[in-house]
């Protein structure tokens, strides 16, 4: 039996500068799934991205995921990308042994944790206070700079990391440190400046849930309890402004905040991952 995509849809060309395309993923021109595939809004028409993949139930376990996936490796590439990626619920498990198999690479996931009723303390001599107008601008272009250094180092080539950060940062901060929602705090520890936090909240997000855009503790103050206790000031924010549950991005090989996440509750939901086309 031989699994062939055919083209669902005409190529479509988005105002964004994006294309994409619906495909019929079939075997012996009998349909068995469907997979969407699009280029990347902000790295450029170079990086694809498997927007859907499914396999209709009785067809499962029998490879026809894996033979579409490898097909649209080579759809894309007469795309002229150089980059595939794709982002798995961390539900779908057979999703994401599929495309690890197929040398996919974990970049960073979306972690989530439901908040209890009542905020948590922080420790004793610590206290956030909101960030202030001089404290922001310089906030700002470390945390540009650093987000773009993020992506470069697994892998991203620099001008697509800056283009992805200031994009970023545009859209999420429309109207900069007044941007309705977006709380920017500092923490401070016996009156002594030690990290500082960005977390959107549930009014920002527009579902209820927070999310913790950035969190930094300075060089100069780490290995103290300081980054759990910016989480811990997260939670209590986020819970005075009446978010459910508390969300953030954590980037693969990030042991520290790894651990620290795992054990303040924090689960993934959401993995990202992207490969190579030679």
């Amino acid at each position: 039996m031989t699994t062939t995509l055919r083209p669902a849809e005409p190529l479509q060309q988005h105002e964004d500068g994006t294309r994409s395309r619906r495909y019929r993923v079939c075997v012996n021109s009998r349909p068995v799934g469907v997979i969407h595939l699009a280029t990347h809004p902000v790295f450029g028409p170079a990086v694809a991205r498997i927007v859907d993949l499914r396999i209709d139930e009785p067809d499962r376990g029998r490879g026809r995921g894996t033979v579409a996936a490898l097909a649209a490796e080579e759809v894309v590439r007469g795309w002229g990308c150089t980059r595939i990626e794709a982002e798995v619920p961390a539900a779908a498990e057979g999703a994401l042994r599929l495309l690890t198999a197929l040398q996919y690479t974990q970049r960073n996931r979306n972690l989530r944790k439901t908040l209890g009723p009542a905020a948590p303390a922080l420790p004793a001599g610590s206290r956030g206070r909101p960030m202030t107008d001089d404290e922001y601008g310089p906030w700002l272009e470390q945390g540009k700079a650093g987000y773009a250094r993020s992506w470069t180092e697994r892998g991203v080539p620099e001008d697509e990391a800056r283009a992805k950060s200031a994009a970023d940062h545009a859209r999420l901060l429309p109207q900069g440190r007044a941007t309705p929602g977006m709380l920017f705090s500092v923490l401070e520890h016996q009156d002594t400046a030690v990290g500082t936090l960005w977390l959107a909240t549930g009014t920002a997000t527009g579902d209820g849930r927070a999310f913790v855009y950035d969190v930094e503790v300075d060089a100069r103050h780490r290995g103290r309890g300081h980054g759990r206790s910016l989480m811990l000031l997260a939670e209590a924010q986020a819970l005075a402004a009446g978010a459910r549950s508390i969300g953030l991005n954590v980037f693969a090989g990030n042991t520290p905040a790894e651990r620290l996440y795992d054990s303040l509750g924090y689960r993934p939901v959401l993995y990202v991952l992207h490969k190579q086309l030679l």
